[in-house]
């Protein structure tokens, strides 16, 4: 074993000063000296063989790993709360492992992020960039702006001397009233895929671990600590896996943080088939799997499965525990080694081990200006009767209207870990008078809260009527831990806008919300759009999109139904699951669901049950018009393996600048026996009026999505169909206008 104080070929430390004192850092923001414990942690490195730079991570994290003593390796198993010497104004924070200075092994530091920095490893927490939902980056159906949310993320994280982002998360939303929907990416995997692994890149790109989570099915909250789910197996493949899959081949993401909930009768955090079988057999996955906090229930039946590091603190990975599986047998040493290394890997490869842990100033005015940009860019136009939007700046008179929620404050982001506490917010109201200011308009405002009661909706009502336009601010703010109790506003907020409406039929209703919600009124209102819980810079992002300064140009990633018996999820079984006798080892009820909608999720399910939604998976408008034309498909016949182009044009006919998504379905054989049609590729594409432009979009059979095959349970894989697939061109699931096929067809004495 390799004894501190042997000669170091290689001195560092003048490289961790130079990084660390550069006035400028990615992301935004300024950087602080480093501490004396850092001084100290250099001092040591230098003379450690596994600080040699030049070397693979794989071989410094040998080398380290053989040096270290079996207290050691299990001290490094677990989280624990504590003092961070490295930043001891940090108070007594929870998220880290503590480091182990003698071995150069700094304080791993761990942050929330799937909707900016939650809660991360200092106390109080620090404040950060409050980025709109993820749903809402979703609705974007934009790569590039998900690699953009996820720099700014990442840059952030580095600036504050964290080193592991818990994000993104890529749960899909099966049940429209799921608590944590806002920090996920909508109901389509292939979406949710392309999008998460963007948002990696640009996390990582930082030098910050991304982690995909929660892994897997950890759809609802009730009872997301004992619930059991029951779901088949080429279900769970197309689509509760898919994102994840595509996170690791296409994102190459470091980190996966595995779930709350049980899977098939196991535990996520100790199933072998997921951790092991799915996630580095079949995926190739080569980072560590981190259980959610409190989410670890063995010692050796979760490290032998796969799980490589238990948060909060060590409640089963303790010295005990592990060395009393080492004696029985149930463990094994090359076990231990192997979750260390799996994440020392990682901490290698983006520089952890060799930058010291500062903690900086985030640029709160840089950063929260592309906030703003990212937040316009996911606003959905779900209608506009009589082009009322964009409103018209030379109007005398304005009602700013709503619950104080959403009128009074800006709707940073849901509760929970992941709740962000921004560096400063904008208002409705400030926000509005910024835009009039720089449109030069004089419209007086009128601001009225409504209380949750409506007890003052007649104020409220004689505002509307006195006014030229109404803005009409309405949601719900939803939190990790609990579902909604159903899909409708609360606070009697349908009473409200109905009133409010009745009284200016120029009304224009703003929904700051992170799931679909059911709407009564919709027929009442001529105007609505879904702003989402747009973060720190609501006031400024949704006065922008009224007034035309900022043109939507989201789509929905959810449907929005017209009730909740037209959804998939609308039985007791699927949710939130029955009692049926089964018990723990406590002797508890362990609650079942079952996914018995099987691939009719989301958009599967209306398509393929015939119902109408209220707005479309995909629904989106714009304030100018496009035409999408002249689609040509090649080639028309293939043996399943060769690339496929969908080509077409799509032109502004409007008389703005705006951004249109077209969409590209597929529609598998019969013989797959699958619903319609699935979402295989997509393109923003940005306009002038009048401009056109050919778009084309590659359909590759060998991609990550699998967007020819289905999973086949017998043999463990995906296969491809002969037959005729249909392939579908539209601006949403539910406004297809080109269609055309292709034929796969497998040359005799070949396979696929």
């Amino acid at each position: 074993m390799f004894k501190v104080g042997k000669k170091f070929k290689k001195l560092v430390w003048s490289t961790l000063v130079l990084s660390a004192a550069v006035t400028a850092i990615a992301g935004g923001a300024f950087s602080a000296q480093p501490t004396q414990a850092n001084a100290e942690q250099a001092a040591v490195s230098s003379q450690l063989p596994w600080m040699d730079t030049s070397l693979s991570p794989e071989k410094r994290t040998e080398l380290l790993i053989d040096a270290m003593t079996l207290d050691q390796k299990i001290q490094q198993l677990a989280g624990m709360r504590g003092v961070i010497p490295e930043l001891v104004e940090c108070g007594s924070p929870g998220r880290h492992i503590p480091g182990i200075p003698e071995l150069g092994i700094p304080t791993f530091r761990i942050t929330n992020g799937p909707v900016g920095l939650g809660g991360g490893d200092c106390s109080p927490q620090d404040k950060a960039t409050a980025l709109p939902v993820a749903i809402g980056l979703a609705a974007s159906f934009d790569p590039s702006l998900a690699y953009a949310f996820g720099d700014l993320m990442g840059g952030e994280a580095r600036t504050l001397g964290l080193h592991e982002l818990e994000a993104p998360g890529m749960n899909l939303a099966r049940l429209g009233e799921n608590g944590r929907n806002f920090e996920y990416m909508g109901e389509d995997p292939y979406l949710a895929g392309v999008l998460s692994s963007k948002e990696i890149k640009g996390i990582q790109d930082n030098d910050i671990i991304a982690m995909s989570k929660h892994y897997a099915l950890n759809d609802q909250e009730q009872n997301r600590m004992s619930v059991n789910v029951n779901i088949d197996e080429n279900v769970l493949h197309e689509l509760y896996l898919l994102p994840f899959e595509m996170s690791v081949k296409d994102g190459n993401v470091g980190s996966i943080m595995c779930s709350y909930n049980r899977v098939s009768g196991t535990y996520a955090c100790e199933n072998e088939y997921l951790l092991n079988t799915v996630l580095r057999d079949q995926w190739g996955f080569k980072g560590y799997v981190q259980s959610d906090f409190g989410a670890t229930h063995s010692t050796a039946p979760a490290l032998n499965a796969g799980l490589d590091l238990e948060m909060q603190s060590a409640k089963f990975f303790t010295n005990a525990n592990i060395k009393a599986a080492l004696a029985d047998g149930s463990l094994t040493m090359d076990t231990v080694n192997q979750a260390l290394s799996r994440r020392y890997v990682q901490m290698f490869k983006y520089g952890i081990f060799d930058r010291p842990i500062v903690r900086g100033t985030i640029d709160a005015e840089t950063n929260g200006s592309k906030a703003r940009d990212i937040a316009e860019q996911t606003a959905v136009l779900l209608k506009n009767e009589g082009n009322l939007l964009p409103l018209d700046p030379s109007v005398d008179s304005i009602a700013l209207i709503g619950k104080s929620t959403y009128v009074d404050a800006a709707v940073a982001g849901g509760g929970g870990s992941s709740r962000v506490i921004p560096l400063y917010t904008v208002s409705p109201l400030q926000g509005l008078q910024n835009t009039l200011e720089k449109l030069g308009s004089n419209a007086a405002i009128t601001k009225v809260t409504v209380a949750a009661d409506n007890s003052n909706l007649d104020e409220a009502v004689a505002a509307a009527k006195d006014a030229d336009v109404v803005i009409l601010l309405a949601g719900v703010v939803t939190s990790e831990g609990r579902d909604r109790p159903s899909l409708s506003l609360p606070d009697s907020q349908d009473d409200m806008i109905s009133a409010v409406t009745a009284a200016n039929k120029k009304t224009a209703l703003v929904l700051k919300d992170g799931d679909p919600v059911l709407m009564p009124w919709v027929n009442e209102v001529p105007s609505i759009l879904e702003a989402w819980n747009p973060g720190q810079e609501d006031g400024n992002v949704v006065a922008n999109l009224l007034f035309g300064l900022a043109n939507p140009s989201g789509k929905l990633p959810v449907t929005y139904p017209v009730s909740k018996a037209d959804t998939p999820t609308s039985t007791s079984e699927r949710y939130p699951g029955v009692n049926q006798g089964v018990l723990d080892s406590t002797g508890k009820e362990i609650p079942q669901v079952y996914y018995s909608e099987g691939l009719e999720m989301g958009y599967r399910w209306y398509d393929a049950q015939n119902i109408k939604p209220l707005f479309a998976f995909g629904h989106g408008l714009s304030y100018t018009n496009f035409d999408i034309s002249k689609l040509v498909v090649t080639p028309k016949t293939t043996d399943g393996t060769k690339k496929i182009q969908v080509s077409f044009f799509v032109e502004n006919t409007g008389k703005a600048a705006g951004a249109e998504v077209p969409q590209v379905y597929l529609g598998l054989p019969k013989a797959a026996n699958e619903p319609p049609k699935r979402l295989v590729g997509f393109e923003k594409v940005w306009l002038k009026p009048g401009e056109k432009k050919r778009v084309t979009i590659t359909i590759d059979p060998a991609a990550s999505n699998h967007p020819l095959s289905i999973w086949d349970s017998n043999a463990d894989t995906w296969k491809t169909l002969d037959g005729e697939y249909k392939v579908y061109v539209g601006n949403s699931s539910d406004n297809i206008t080109l269609t055309d096929s292709i034929n796969v067809r497998t040359p005799v004495g070949h396979s696929k």
